[in-house]
C-alpha cells in the first residue's frame, strides 16, 4: 500500500474523521476520500470498521498504544 494510503489508514484507525484527517495531511476531503475508496478496495472491505479490522488482522497497524 503506497504511504499516503498507509497514513490515511492510519489516522482513520485513529477515529479521526475525513476532515481531521485532511487538515492534519494538509490535502483536500476530496483526496482523503479518494485515498479511502482506494485503500476499501484493496482489503475488500465496505467501510471503516472493516477495514481497520482487515489491517489489524494482517499487522499492518502495528501495535496499539491500548493493547
Amino acid at each position: 500500500m503506497p504511504s499516503r494510503e498507509t497514513e490515511v489508514l492510519r489516522l482513520m484507525a485513529l477515529g479521526l474523521a475525513n476532515k481531521e484527517i485532511a487538515a492534519r495531511l494538509v490535502i483536500s476531503e476530496g483526496t482523503v476520500k479518494l485515498h479511502l475508496h482506494r485503500i476499501y478496495s484493496k482489503l475488500q472491505a465496505s467501510g471503516r470498521v472493516q477495514a481497520i479490522r482487515a489491517v489489524e488482522r494482517m499487522g499492518l497497524l502495528g501495535k496499539r498504544e491500548d493493547d
